[in-house]
């Protein structure tokens, strides 16, 4: 028998080598190899980060130059983990001049643990202003994963100064399209709370638990890496050539995460979505990526489960101003930028891409416009990932549990989203079932709390600064103080006279807090009248309104503008500038109690309207709070929301449902001074608004003015507000695709709210808000201005579209004596009359049909304005209207005045088709084009001013109404005679 010497030499060698191998991992943490790191030197040093400089001896002139980004966790030796084939060895062989930003350890860095996002942004925008000074060229800025977000978050900040390009790699924008590993985003933006405020203040995120949580995100893939690694353990050869990227993944490669810095992404990306939606704060700036304007290239991972392809495409939206192209690799997010993937085709790419935009090349065919709508030539991102995955696990023997992700994460995201809003809604509705009349409720209150609750939480952006809720607080206290010193008490009635701006909340907010009574009044308002009608004993102003206020006689308190400005004080009269007392100075008298204010008591005095048709309503704290937690409720407004409040303050449109919306749903607020649509637009992007709120035609000026053309990305998800007519309504929703107009109707001295809340129904007012006044429509005599009652004495309820007086239960909050109403439909039930007529349909909706006094008494019976005012909005060419009795000879004919949109032709033809939906007896007797509409200075079309520049005269301008032929005609001098006109 012969004795085979290989069966024994071979394995015995195997072991020697493992052995040996072995021994040098764990001496040395490693192979010993032979490649080399690219030379660098530092440029510069500073507190977050230094500036190397590869291949310092390279004197090429005229290079390109790309400054690159790692991201926070991950070390600078990212772009250099393969030497001669990695980024910065490629690159400069290519004749491109390489920079790269180096944080260093955060562990060893001073004061390393305590930077947040901004120093990360504002350390890139040093480095550029740097490499620009030493080159004189502009960039091109590339980040890897978070250090993609990075270039992104500066380019916005620096509005493109400096940057020719950006280039991304894996780097997700979006992160409701796609949480990492297909985590539903409802769950995240949950967790993303919990380890802010429970994790993240106490406990420091290591380089090891970095590296750790990386590996445990996909255990499989780790666990093959590694048993790869000891299989091959004997051939030193076949390993050597990896074992940098070995060395980099398993311990050299990770840095700590500084726990400001994680909160900043957990609370902004995660969950506010602003790196998509805008509104991104560095520092007390607010940016957005709608600022960038230069090309951007960002690379997908097709299997990327941490830059998931979806995400990363968000940038196509929410950069809408610049041309955006992507480059779609199989590829993983490590194996982007690093290993034979990158080696062969990312960072090839890049080349072309830099060599493209210098004039140097042509843009290779794998670099294509980013378009979500175009097919792919290579198979579907779903197809690649299932075969990717499919053979990675059947080489670790696993199989199952990737199966059923997709499946069960689309599952999850929907029940936790859907479950999330119900689980907003319920506390606020449950809070406000549970106010008595003796319970301590106000604006000044709700501020407080929030304040106590998240003090370092923006709360207001204004002129794009950012002010926080303690920084507010703070404020708001200040001016109390103020307030206390010239005299002023609880229950005193203060006129607020102000433009849009945050002193003006200021001014509310502690008037609030003081339980004083803030009487809101619009600038250039008969402003003696108002102040007599309201028992106004002083008034709040800025300077633009100091000299109108003092001319009323009233003492005038001057805040706003800051301490240094000059003041134009008319002579002789009684004024005092808030701003030059000192806070601190101020000893508090022993009967302040901050927020005393009950839901019973009186919290606002809206004025509106002129000379006799002045209108004065009272708010109480209760009917504030109502509007707000209603509409919070309705709109699904929370933390992620950013309201656009373009109504004045001092309309019950900004105060009930913007300012009051926004705080009882946590949501940010932007305060827009005037409604400008080109700062309507920046603003919309900068601040990430989610949500804008609007009086009456408001929008018509934003449509009118094109600053949104038609497909233009946005983060608008919806409008909220009242008196919008129905066509400028549809006109809102297909430009600004695919928000929705949220529709409110609510009295101001009871406690009916309705809402349109579904959208379906355009021109709805909707229906009651949960945790409002129940309602009722009763049958109501508008000739007679009188109720009509059953045989039992009782109010008639009205059929479905038979039209009536809405009516509200009350509270022990409202005095019935300011005209409520009792036994109704029982003896002793208390309810309060609103003063506008509706219909009710089959469906349960409410439909606004006019003012108790402004019916058209003709001889055939009532005339409604509001189904008028809506058909003819709904005319393609009629850009405004108003309908109005106009009294001929011994009878009122119903009239109608309309302008025309520019650009536009209306026919009498056009008149006739759109009033075909009205009933016969409520068509219009004349229609008439007059060359401009006036509005007040809430956006409400002005009858009153159609009627004093003269009714309709005889031409082809004035159509009158032929019921025989049922269509309109042009007005003759004859006819208009017989009409007695």
């Amino acid at each position: 028998m012969k004795f085979n010497t290989k069966s024994v030499v071979g394995p015995m060698q195997r072991l020697v080598a493992t052995a040996q191998n072995g021994l040098e991992v764990i001496r040395f943490g490693g192979l010993v190899h032979d490649i080399e790191s690219s030379p660098y030197e530092i440029v510069e040093r500073k507190r977050m980060y230094r500036l190397r400089h590869y291949f310092p001896d390279d004197t090429s002139v005229d290079r390109p130059v790309v400054v690159l980004v790692p991201p926070i966790m991950v070390t600078a030796e990212i772009w250099d983990v393969n030497g001669r084939d990695g980024a910065v060895g490629i690159l400069q062989r290519a004749g491109i001049d390489c920079w790269v930003v180096d944080f260093g350890s955060p562990a060893v860095e001073e004061g390393g643990w305590d930077r947040d996002l901004a120093d990360h942004v504002l350390a890139v925008s040093s480095a550029i202003d740097t490499v620009h000074e030493l080159t004189g060229r502009g960039v091109h800025l590339m980040g890897y994963s978070q250090g993609g977000l990075f270039a992104y978050q500066t380019a916005a900040y620096r509005f493109g100064k400096g940057v020719e390009s950006i280039v991304t790699f894996g780097s997700p924008v979006d992160a409701v399209a796609g949480m990492p590993f297909g985590l539903p985003h409802g769950l995240a933006s949950d967790m993303a709370d919990f380890l802010s405020d429970h994790v993240l203040n106490r406990l420091p995120i290591t380089d090891s638990m970095v590296r750790l949580g990386f590996q445990a995100l996909d255990p499989v893939k780790t666990a093959k890496a590694r048993l790869d690694f000891l299989r091959q353990l004997h051939d030193r050869e076949a390993l050597l050539p990896r074992e940098r990227q070995r060395r980099f993944l398993e311990a050299e490669g990770w840095l700590g995460y500084p726990g400001p810095a994680l909160t900043d992404l957990l609370q902004q990306f995660v969950k506010h979505n602003r790196m998509m939606l805008g509104g991104f704060v560095i520092r007390d700036q607010v940016i957005s990526l709608a600022e960038i304007r230069c090309p951007i290239l960002a690379f997908v991972g097709e299997v990327d489960d941490i830059g998931q392809p979806a995400a990363v495409r968000g940038i196509r939206r929410a950069a809408p101003h610049a041309e955006v192209y992507e480059a779609s690799l199989v590829a993983g997010h490590f194996g982007l930028v690093s290993g034979s993937t990158a080696t062969r085709q990312t960072w090839p790419l890049v080349r072309e891409w830099v060599n493209w935009l210098s004039g140097r090349g042509e843009l290779p065919e794998e670099i294509e416009p980013m378009n979500d709508h175009v097919a792919r030539k290579r198979p579907s991102s779903a197809f690649t990932r299932a075969v990717h995955a499919i053979g990675s696990l059947a080489e670790a023997g696993a199989g199952l549990g990737k199966a059923v992700e997709g499946v069960a994460g689309q599952t999850l995201r929907g029940t936790v989203e859907l479950t999330g809003e119900a689980a907003r809604a319920l506390p606020r509705l449950t809070r406000l079932g549970m106010i008595q009349p003796h319970t301590r409720i106000s604006l000044g209150r709700l501020l407080a709390e929030q304040a106590r609750r998240s003090p370092n939480q923006d709360l207001f952006l204004f002129e794009d600064r950012v002010h926080t809720q303690a920084a507010v607080n703070q404020r708001i206290d200040n001016v109390v103080r103020g307030l206390i010193s010239v005299g002023v008490r609880p229950a005193t009635r203060v006129g607020v006279v102000m433009e849009t701006r945050p002193s003006a909340l200021a001014a509310i907010a502690a008037l609030s807090r003081l339980g004083a009574v803030a009487v809101l009044l619009a600038p250039g308002s008969e402003l003696p009248k108002a102040v007599e009608l309201t028992g106004t004993k002083l008034l709040i102003a800025d300077p633009e309104n100091l000299r109108a206020a003092a001319a009323t006689g009233t003492r005038v308190l001057v805040l706003g503008g800051g301490e240094s400005r000059e003041l134009d004080i008319p002579a002789g009269c009684d004024v005092t500038d808030l701003e030059q007392i000192d806070p601190a100075q101020v000893t508090l008298p022993a009967w302040y109690r901050p927020n005393p204010g009950l839901a019973r008591e009186l919290a606002f005095i809206l004025v509106t309207g002129t000379g006799h048709r002045f209108d004065v309503k009272h708010v109480t704290n209760h009917r504030w709070a109502l509007s707000a937690f209603g509409t919070a409720s309705a709109a699904d407004l929370g933390r992620r929301d950013t309201v656009y409040c373009l109504a004045p303050l001092h309309h019950s449109s900004g105060l009930l449902v913007s300012l009051g919306g926004a705080v009882a749903g946590g949501s940010r607020i932007a305060l827009a001074r005037s409604l400008d649509p080109a700062q309507f637009a920046a603003e919309v992007h900068r601040y990430g608004v989610t949500v804008v709120t609007y009086t009456w035609t408001m929008l018509r000026d934003i449509l009118d003015a094109d600053t949104f053309p038609n497909g233009l990305p946005h983060p608008i998800r919806l409008f909220i507000g009242s008196g919008m007519p129905a066509g400028l309504w549809r006109r809102t929703e297909e430009r600004f695709e695919p928000a929705r107009v949220l529709e409110f109707y609510a009295s101001i001295e009871g406690d009916v709210v309705l809402a349109n809340v579904l959208g379906a129904k355009i021109g709805s007012k909707g229906r009651p808000v949960p945790g409002t006044a129940r309602v009722e429509l009763i049958a109501y005599d508008p000739t007679t201005d009188e109720i009509l009652v059953e045989d039992s004495g009782f109010a008639r309820r009205c059929a479905d579209n038979e039209v009536g007086l809405l009516i509200g239960t009350t509270t022990d909050t409202v005095d019935l004596s300011a005209g409520g109403l009792r036994g109704v439909f029982a003896p002793g039930d208390a309810w309060m009359p609103t003063e506008n007529l509706f219909r009710r349909d089959s469906d349960g909706d409410y439909w606004l049909m006019d003012r108790r006094d402004t019916v058209i008494h003709t001889p055939r019976g009532p005339v409604f304005t509001q189904p008028i005012v809506d058909i003819l909005n709904d005319i393609t060419a009629v850009d405004m209207e108003v309908a109005y009795g106009l009294q001929a000879g011994d009878r009122c004919l119903a009239v109608a005045a309309v302008s025309i949109r520019d650009g536009f032709r209306l026919d009498s033809k056009d008149v006739t088709e759109a009033v075909r939906a009205l009933a016969p007896d409520q068509r219009p007797d004349l229609v008439y084009v007059v060359d401009d509409i006036p509005r007040s200075s809430t956006f409400r079309p002005s009858t009153r001013a159609v009627q004093a520049a003269g009714g309709p005269v005889p031409g082809d301008r004035t159509w009158w109404y032929n019921r025989e032929l049922e269509s309109y005609e042009v007005l003759t001098p004859d006819l208009a005679q017989r009409l007695s006109l």
